[in-house]
């Protein structure tokens, strides 16, 4: 072997090396070293290194035939196997630690992906992009948005996303704000403020939701049972404010209080009398003392949390829990009184050191009624989380009751080497009660399907989700929505 495969073998061993053990000990990502500076191990006595006085031709000192041999070994066994490899390469790096963090690990990972940035950046524009070593100042996008549910038709809208440490992020969680506009095919109208705050060192979070918007509800009545009732469409009017505050009391514990105000008005002000009587809106209103075509539900909350997620958009590992005690009281406007027990359970398995974006999710959402009465817009069920995306193959609101419980367990996994394309496999079944006949748990309602994912922006781990689902009684459709549905 020559003088010059042995330095070239050997800068390349020096500088993996290097670089794996500068990850594991989350320090910045190294740069190049220069060769004279990098001390090389030697069998015996004897030093061996390369000296930098002359700029020619490489001169090797002392190198024995045996160091060589043990480099190429050496190098090999990384480049083959790099999975077994004691310090692991940039692609086996450990996952981030906090949630929401966007670290070295990250950062580097994110270095060996394609998001869509990276792809316009190729197609029009001259200069290279490059990828900044930290992101912790965080971000904001204005972005067009487009959509579509079998409940919603196509949607246009304007949707501004920013993110922002508000402490150091190796102790703080990346704080979230979203500000979305849209319109449909179907007659709806929507303004949308989200946010998802940790002040520094995640002492407090402050989480909230406001909506303004009109909508149709494609409506089959109470409870999951066999066969279909007859559809009707309801449209209404809508505000809801929703705030919660949590302090941290334990690491990755949470426990706090908030305030639910929700306002239903309009609620099928186009049609006359005869035609109510056929609405389950006013059937449910009547037997439960509320006006049907306007109805309030405000109440106050009482919140626990559990988080050990590594990343709010898109965790690979974790565990998210959250129960809220709500009771809706008269003294707050509400037009009837009622004492409801919110469920939420999310878990994540990677699966892959190599891939770590190769993940078993796991979903449970409940809601129980545990005394009073709850108007028939706010009664729990299809689509009744945050985002409106649980029940992936039903139409928002096809399953609903007083009670409601709901669990999903879903495969992601990679497509592509660059990561910019990915799929997942979902299974979902759901149940609801009605105030006859059935109960809690008799009936489940399967849904199952397929999606592709889109890297939208490989530092924050956004993707544009693009799913098919299919349901009981031929109910079947495209969901298509920006991050993933949990």
């Amino acid at each position: 072997m020559s003088y010059f495969t042995r330095f070239i073998l050997l800068t390349a061993l020096l500088y993996l090396t290097a670089a794996t053990r500068s990850v594991a000990q989350h320090n910045p990502p190294l740069r190049p070293m220069p060769l004279h500076a990098v001390p090389l191990k030697n069998s015996g006595t004897q030093e061996s290194q390369v000296s930098p006085k002359k700029t020619g031709a490489v001169k090797i000192k002392k190198f024995k035939k045996r160091d060589s041999l043990r480099l190429v070994r050496d190098s090999v066994s990384i480049l083959r196997k790099p999975e077994k490899h004691p310090q692991g390469l940039i692609n086996s790096v450990p996952l981030v630690k906090k949630a929401g963090d966007i670290s070295e690990a990250d950062t580097l990972i994110a270095s060996a992906e394609t998001d869509i940035g990276d792809v316009f950046s190729s197609l029009f524009s001259k200069k290279k992009k490059t990828v900044p070593r930290n992101k912790n100042s965080g971000s904001l996008v204005l972005l067009p948005s487009v959509g579509y549910t079998p409940s919603t038709g196509f949607e246009f809208g304007a949707d501004v996303s920013g993110t922002h440490y508000f402490g150091d992020p190796e102790t703080t969680t990346l704080s979230v704000f979203d500000a979305f506009g849209v319109v449909s095919t179907n007659e709806l109208a929507l303004l949308q403020f989200r946010h998802n705050i940790y002040s520094a060192r995640n002492q407090w979070n402050i989480q909230g939701n406001w909506d303004l918007g009109k909508t149709v509800m494609l409506d089959r009545g109470l409870g999951t049972a066999h066969g279909q009732l007859p559809l009707v469409e309801t449209r209404y009017t809508f505000i809801k404010l929703n705030e919660l505050f949590y302090r941290n009391l334990l690491p990755n514990f949470y426990a706090g209080i908030g305030m639910s105000l929700n306002y239903y008005t309009n609620i099928d002000d186009d049609l006359e009398q005869p035609d109510l009587a056929g609405r389950y809106n006013y059937q449910y209103s009547i037997k439960n003392g509320f006006e049907s075509s306007r109805y309030l539900a405000n109440g106050l909350l009482i919140n626990l949390q559990y988080n050990t997620r590594d990343q709010p958009y898109r965790p690979y590992k974790g565990t998210y829990v959250d129960l809220i005690l709500k009771t809706n009281q008269q003294f707050l406007g509400s037009d009837r009184s009622a004492l409801q027990l919110k469920t939420e359970v999310r878990k994540y398995w990677s699966l892959s050191t190599k891939n770590p974006e190769q993940v078993l999710a796991y979903w449970m959402w409940g809601s129980y009624l545990l005394s009073g009465t709850i108007p028939y817009l706010d009664l729990p069920g299809t689509g009744s989380d945050t985002e409106q995306r649980l029940g992936r193959g039903y139409t928002i609101g096809r399953f609903k009751g007083p009670s409601f419980f709901y669990n999903e367990v879903e495969y992601r996994f990679p497509i592509t080497r660059n990561k910019l394309l990915s799929g997942v496999v979902f299974l979902n079944v759901q149940t609801a009660s009605d105030q006859e006949k059935i109960k809690l748990l008799n009936y489940w309602e399967p849904g199952t399907g397929t999606g592709l994912r889109i890297l939208f922006n490989k530092h924050t781990r956004s993707n544009l989700c693009i799913d098919y689902g299919i349901g009981n009684n031929g109910s079947r459709g495209v969901f298509v929505g920006l991050n993933e549905v949990f």
